[in-house]
């Protein structure tokens, strides 16, 4: 006890020891000091207002935001008016970043440098983009909506054309196409062949015929039909082609399948039923001319028109694009600026106002170490603010129990989170992350010793610590992000990983003579072997028949020989079984032997008699005896079933153990 009692401070171990802590903030500096203490990270608010009614919470920012807020607004325009600015801010950006996604752009890793802002520039900034943005977008939905009408009016010119047929012909519709030139000639009727003639349409209405043209989702096809059909009591033609292209919908921005439909019918109370039935599913009809003569003329039109709207809509495309890059390269640090305006008025709120002295009295804890850090952050915010009055920073006495804070850095940052998961440590308790730091990857590697992958996954950790400065300052996504985060923790599983391997002799489960020949050759000369550099290569007579054991054992590992015999299976599950039995009893000492530390440093005796003694004596009673067990029968050789010792040392703990007593007087000490 007393050479315990001389070992040294576990300073590096435990959490910091912290102080409460008193600041007396004057107004003009307030906002400034907050927003530094937040980026130093070394000091935590107590909520002062916890227990206040909202008026007496919004108080504060109503005198400090007296630039944002009137003195005589509403309580509840006073509390939420600078939270609804930052909201609008953060829809915005919202906004933004979603456009980017649509647009099929990426943000730029690194922000382009821009002038500094304040809050009240980057919001005439954002609405500015904003207004610009809609109306782009407004005017882009315009023309593609334009685009669509008249490429769909060119695919029903080009399918429903050929379904029309004039009441004097009797062709079919792939005849109708002829030659440009033919038709625009002024002495057609002269040079025209009589088949010709008989092709050029003529006025359909002589029989009563109609036709409504149009364009539908090519989904709701047979549904359309068949609703036709009943609501024309079948007294109607319908007619139908395949869109040779899909059509962008401007709304879901995504490309739809569609048909060209013609409808022919007879009498104008059909005609109605049929436009109310395209209008009900969707269909967009267009008029289109009997005469091909027309046709042709229209079709020429169309597609003049389009090649003009496909070449504004690529310049609109192409400006868009490049404002949505500009704001890409800027949103991360927009972001990041709207959530501390919005974490340093969620924090102003935790202080109290003093009407007498005109400052804010906030209370909080940090280290004791920062103590100095956080004056210096202190001053610089009183110099940047121009105020006339410092920051008063004091220590008080301590009413309750301090938070927990662990100091780490890039490399126990991973292991502390680990440990943090489970649960965190109580103030100046012992730290697990420590020893985790080598207790965890290593009993990763037990699971997963194989040298093969172990040097694959030690590439992957480092080329994440080569790219650590670059990656670091870049939006990775959620997996990525965590696997950056555990780089140092991903090359110390890799390095056990290789060493297990290493002692599991398995590269991608491939075993290889690292070390020297194998210690086993063949029982008996029927059996075929051959020699090759001191390695032993047998076939499968061999395995058969057996091995015998002729020089010293294998220098490191896992004999080779092992694999592809009868027995590897038994030999290595039990290896590797008994191993993990071993490991896992010492790490389970090792958490019971801190909690011995944790009572000594708090002088708790209550713990100390009934946490630690008993459960020393009930793991180890069990558990550590089985090791003992385990480590006796490696050294003997003996072949004791230690499930059998196990069970009926509960079971009939007075019964002879026979040939699974593995040392003098085994029996009294279980019992």
């Amino acid at each position: 006890m007393g050479y315990i009692d001389k070992l040294p401070a576990m300073d590096l171990m435990r959490s910091e020891k912290m102080t409460p802590v008193q600041l007396i903030i004057p107004v003009e500096s307030a906002r400034r000091a907050v927003s530094y203490l937040g980026q130093l990270g070394l000091l935590q608010f107590r909520d002062l207002n916890a227990d206040k009614s909202p008026f007496q919470r919004t108080f504060v920012n109503q005198v400090y935001f007296i630039g944002f807020v009137s003195a005589t607004a509403s309580v509840l325009d006073a509390e939420s008016e600078l939270v609804k600015r930052c909201a609008e801010m953060s829809r915005k950006l919202r906004f933004f970043k979603d456009q980017i996604h649509k647009a099929g752009l990426m943000s730029a890793p690194r922000p382009i440098l821009q002038p500094k802002m304040e809050l009240e520039q980057l919001e005439i900034h954002l609405a500015e983009y904003e207004h610009e943005l809609l109306e782009m977008n407004n005017n882009s939905e315009q023309l593609r909506q334009s685009y669509n009408e008249l490429l769909e009016l060119k695919i029903v010119l080009q399918k429903a054309g050929g379904f029309l047929v004039s009441s004097k012909s009797h062709v079919v519709s792939e005849e109708i196409e002829l030659d440009d030139y033919v038709y625009s000639n002024e002495d057609y009727a002269d040079t025209t062949s009589l088949l010709e003639k008989e092709m050029r349409p003529g006025p359909s209405n002589q029989s009563g015929l109609s036709f409504i043209s149009g364009i539908i989702i090519r989904s709701k096809v047979l549904m359309f039909e068949r609703m036709l059909f009943r609501a024309t009591r079948g007294n109607m033609l319908f007619s139908q082609a395949p869109a040779d292209e899909k059509i962008l919908d401007p709304v879901s921005t995504e490309m739809v399948e569609k048909m060209a439909f013609v409808v022919f019918f007879s009498g104008e109370q059909a005609k109605t039923k049929i436009l109310r039935i395209c209008e009900a599913f969707g269909a967009n009809c267009y008029s289109i001319p009997e005469d091909i003569t027309e046709q042709r003329q229209l079709n020429r039109v169309v597609l003049s028109r389009l090649s003009e709207l496909e070449a504004t809509l690529d310049a609109g495309i192409r400006h868009r694009n490049n404002a949505l890059t500009f704001i890409g390269s800027q949103l991360s640090k927009w972001i990041d600026m709207v959530r501390r305006e919005k974490a340093v008025y969620d924090t102003l709120n935790m202080l109290n106002f003093d009407v007498t002295k005109k400052c804010l009295v906030g209370e909080g804890w940090c280290p004791i170490f920062a103590k100095t850090q956080i004056q210096e952050v202190l001053q610089r915010a009183t110099f940047d603010s121009n105020s006339q009055v410092g920051v008063v920073f004091h220590a008080m006495d301590a009413v309750e129990s301090p938070p927990t804070y662990f100091r780490t850095n890039r490399f126990t940052n991973s292991f502390q989170e680990i440990v943090d998961a489970y649960g965190v440590a109580r103030y100046q308790e012992a730290n697990p992350a420590v020893y985790t730091i080598i207790t965890f990857p290593f009993l990763f590697a037990v699971m997963f010793g194989d040298w093969g992958h172990g040097i694959c996954l030690l590439l992957g950790a480092l080329f994440l610590i080569s790219r650590e400065s670059k990656l670091g300052s870049q939006k990775l996504g959620s997996i990525m992000e965590m696997v950056f985060g555990g780089r140092y923790l991903l090359l110390l599983m890799s390095l056990f990983s290789i060493y297990c391997g290493l002692i599991y002799n398995e590269f991608f489960s491939v075993p290889y003579h690292i070390f020297g020949g194998s210690a086993y050759k063949c029982r008996d000369a029927t059996c075929s072997c051959e020699i090759l550099d001191n390695n032993f290569f047998f076939d499968s007579d061999a395995h058969s028949v057996g091995l015998v054991k002729f020089q010293d054992a294998y220098p490191f590992g896992v004999d080779p020989s092992w694999r592809g015999s009868r027995s590897e299976l038994p030999f290595l599950n039990s290896l590797k079984m008994k191993m993990s039995i071993l490991l896992g009893v010492t790490q389970m000492n090792l958490g019971i032997i801190l909690s011995y530390f944790n009572a000594r440093f708090f002088h708790n005796s209550l713990d100390f008699r009934y946490q630690f003694l008993p459960q020393m004596i009930f793991l180890n009673s069990l558990f550590g005896y089985l090791s003992m067990l385990i480590v006796i029968k490696w050294c003997t050789g003996s072949q004791a079933d230690l499930y059998h010792v196990m069970i009926y040392m509960f079971l009939s703990p007075f019964e002879d153990l026979g040939d699974n007593q593995l040392f003098p007087g085994q029996k009294v000490l279980q019992a």
